[in-house]
């Protein structure tokens, strides 16, 4: 647990840390006045196939409960923002210190290298669940105060009531936070392979970026499946009545193989690592 504490403390001493809360916190209030203040639009989607036409769904509702603020702010934030601050936290993990100079320092404590390895991981993706905390409940928090937090119609067209709805928000917030761990992972991974903390960010984000074309390249479909982000905007199954359980629990298998296979081979390369600085 001092191992953990310590790498918190370290994180929190650090400006970017602040930086990434302070905008997701301030983005559901962007989006919910943007939407506030735009004319109404009452052409609700009843074909709801696709997640384009799932946020379309959700915006066109959104005047009726400040509910669909927490759905619409994740939609937003989980195909760049909140991979990006994870492809940051993990790819600090080992090159930010190495980077700094202070990673041999460390590895003088009395800490096995595997035991530091697997707290900076921890306290990575403890980062990005403090990060989808802040963007749930700031969503609920302005949602609630323009529109209103009220039972809640799904994408099936099912109205369920407000803590139903709200327990829906955080198996929504937990998968997507599995997805992220997988970037976590991916990042902690090239973090063990340079000592250069931008090159590690760099890597991570060219990689998911690269998997996120792959997926809509003609001819390349069949990767579709093996790759994490293919499944990151899946959680949209949890919003039918019943829940559409297959994709997601697809999804759930492909975030914890990647999360396993990169961590795994970041802790074999790491207590391998020849430490220079």
């Amino acid at each position: 647990m001092g191992n953990i504490g310590r790498e918190f403390i370290k994180i929190l001493s650090q400006k970017r840390t602040f930086i990434g809360w302070i905008g997701l916190f301030a983005i559901p209030l962007i989006i919910t006045l943007a939407l506030y203040f735009t004319s109404a639009d009452s052409h609700g989607q009843n074909e709801t196939g696709g997640s384009d036409m799932a946020f379309d769904f959700m915006t066109s509702q959104i005047r009726s409960n400040g509910m669909y603020v927490i759905f619409i702010a994740l939609a937003s934030m989980s195909s760049f923002f909140l991979p990006l601050l994870a492809c940051m936290s993990g790819s600090y993990t080992i090159a930010g210190e190495a980077e700094n100079g202070t990673l041999r320092t460390a590895l003088m404590q009395p800490v096995r290298r595997g035991t530091l390895l697997m707290s900076k991981w921890f306290v990575a993706n403890l980062y990005i669940a403090m990060s989808l905390l802040i963007l749930g409940l700031s969503a609920l928090l302005f949602g609630g105060s323009f529109f209103g937090v009220k039972p809640t119609m799904l994408l099936s067209l099912k109205i369920v009531g407000v803590w139903h709805a709200l327990a829906l928000c955080v198996v929504v917030y937990g998968y997507v936070f599995l997805g992220m761990m997988a970037v976590v992972s991916l990042a902690v991974l090239l973090s063990t392979l340079t000592n250069s903390s931008l090159t590690a960010v760099a890597g991570a984000l060219v990689l998911t970026i690269m998997m996120m074309v792959l997926q809509v390249i003609p001819g390349l479909e069949f990767l579709g499946p093996y790759l994490f982000t293919t499944h990151l905007g899946k959680w949209f199954s949890f919003l039918h009545s019943p829940i559409e359980w297959g994709p997601v629990l697809k999804g759930m298998i492909n975030f914890v193989a990647w999360t396993i296979a990169t961590t795994g081979l970041a802790y074999f390369h790491f207590r391998r690592k020849d430490i220079l600085s």
